[in-house]
C-alpha cells in the first residue's frame, strides 16, 4: 500500500489542469501523476520530463530511448518506471530480459545504469561510450533525462507508490512485490 495516496478531490486549480493535459496528451492518470497532484509544483516539475524525452527521442530514435530510462528505472529498482518502460519493450516486440543491443544501444544502456548506481562518478570508459556518438548539447540532454528519471524513480520508491493496474501483466517475473 502507497505511503501517500493519489490526490482526491479538490485539487488545486493548476493541479487540475495539469491532470487535464496529462490525460489528453496520454490517455490515463497513473498513480505517479494522481500522488503529484498533491503538490502541484512537483507534478508540473516531473512532467517536464516528457517533453526532455522528446527531445532525447529525437535525435537517438525512440526504442534507445527508451532502453535508456528503462537502464536508469532498472538500476534504482523503481517497479512503476521499470515495468511502463518493459511494457513499452514487450509492446514493440522486445524481450527486456533479454535484449538484443547494437554497440551504441549498449553504451546508452550502461551509461543509464551507471547514472542510477552512482551518479557521482560515471566511470570515464562509460561515460565516453555515449559520448563518442553524441555531441555535447545532446549529452547533457540525455544526461538530464536521466536525472530527472531518477527524481521520478525517487518519489515512486520513498513514497511506495501502488504498480497500475494496467502494468500488471508487464512486471519482471520473479516475486512479486
Amino acid at each position: 500500500m502507497a505511503r501517500v495516496p493519489p490526490a482526491s478531490e479538490p485539487l488545486a486549480p493548476a493541479a487540475r489542469a495539469e491532470l487535464e493535459r496529462q490525460l489528453a496528451s496520454h490517455g490515463r492518470l497513473t498513480h505517479l501523476k494522481r500522488t503529484l497532484a498533491h503538490s502541484p509544483a512537483a507534478l508540473d516539475a516531473l512532467m517536464r520530463w516528457y517533453p526532455l524525452r522528446d527531445e532525447v527521442a529525437g535525435f537517438l530514435g525512440e526504442r534507445p530511448t527508451t532502453l535508456f530510462v528503462h537502464a536508469v528505472s532498472a538500476g534504482t529498482e523503481c517497479l512503476i518506471c521499470s515495468t511502463f518502460f518493459r511494457r513499452i519493450l514487450i509492446e514493440a516486440g522486445d524481450d527486456p530480459d533479454h535484449l538484443r543491443l547494437d554497440d551504441r544501444e549498449a553504451a546508452l544502456v550502461a551509461y543509464g545504469a551507471a547514472l542510477a548506481r552512482d551518479s557521482r562518478r560515471v566511470p570515464d570508459p562509460v561515460y565516453r561510450g555515449v559520448a563518442a556518438f553524441l555531441e555535447p548539447p545532446r549529452m547533457v540532454a540525455l544526461t538530464a533525462l536521466g536525472g530527472m528519471m531518477i527524481a521520478t524513480n525517487v518519489v515512486v520508491n520513498a513514497l511506495e507508490l501502488d504498480l497500475d493496474e494496467y502494468l500488471w501483466p508487464y512486471r519482471r517475473p520473479g516475486p512479486a512485490k
